[in-house]
């Protein structure tokens, strides 16, 4: 169905999001920080990716705000998934490019919604 690049610093989150993510067919790249992102993203390409807002260095919003403003990646879907869950989040979350936005902890219905929406 496509493949997924999951960047979060929490093991715990990411397991939880391959399983969601293999469940339906996608193939899964991870990265921990932001500045593994953009690498992977650079080398691979994927077709979506599932960026945490809270990361080691800088803010899964820089990150989703530089790809969206590259001509290279800024067709790449983006669905932040964060802790930080206010309506003010969101629509900072939106203003900085990202497709959807959903809050931690991650309901599996509303995340695939997201995910087959968008692939």
């Amino acid at each position: 169905m496509g493949q997924a690049l999951i960047v979060d610093d929490s093991a715990t989150e990411r397991a939880i999001l391959v399983n969601y993510l293999q469940e339906i067919g996608i193939d899964i790249l991870i990265a921990t920080s932001g500045e593994e992102a953009l690498e992977k993203i650079a080398n691979t390409h994927p077709d979506l990716i599932l960026l945490d807002v809270v990361l080691p260095g800088r803010s899964g919003f820089e990150i989703c705000r530089e790809l969206k403003g590259s001509q290279i990646t800024n067709k790449i879907p983006i669905i932040l998934c964060s802790n930080k869950g206010t309506d003010m989040d969101k629509f900072w979350g939106k203003k900085q490019g990202a497709d959807a936005y959903i809050p931690k902890p991650i309901n599996q219905e509303e995340l695939l919604q997201a995910v087959q929406s968008l692939i």
